[in-house]
């Protein structure tokens, strides 16, 4: 299965939601396509950045990239109602390198 991970920047918290409900909700709306292997809150520039890695059913490849771009998106707009975010990337794992889609 092709292993994929989306970086999404973070600028800020809607009122009532508490920091934790940004990575829970980016892990729950991405988990109902993909199973979700591993996800981390790094600082980039001094920007908070959701780092989440997925896998993506093998089919082929312009379609692998084209669910991972999808499901970034998904996940984005599902995260829009607790945070307001900024630049989103999808990168695919390719020869042990992340590459950008």
């Amino acid at each position: 299965m092709p292993s994929f991970q989306t970086r999404l920047k973070i600028t800020g918290l809607r009122p009532g939601n508490p920091p934790e409900a940004v990575m829970d909700t980016a892990v729950e709306a991405l988990g109902t396509r993909h199973h979700v292997e591993a996800h981390q809150l790094q600082l980039a520039g001094g920007v908070p950045q959701l780092n989440l890695r997925f896998l993506v059913d093998a089919t082929e490849y312009s379609g692998e990239n084209r669910q991972a771009r999808d499901s970034a998106a998904m996940m984005r707009d599902a995260v829009e109602r607790v945070a307001l975010t900024g630049a989103l990337a999808v990168l695919r794992r390719s020869r042990g390198r992340w590459t950008p889609v």
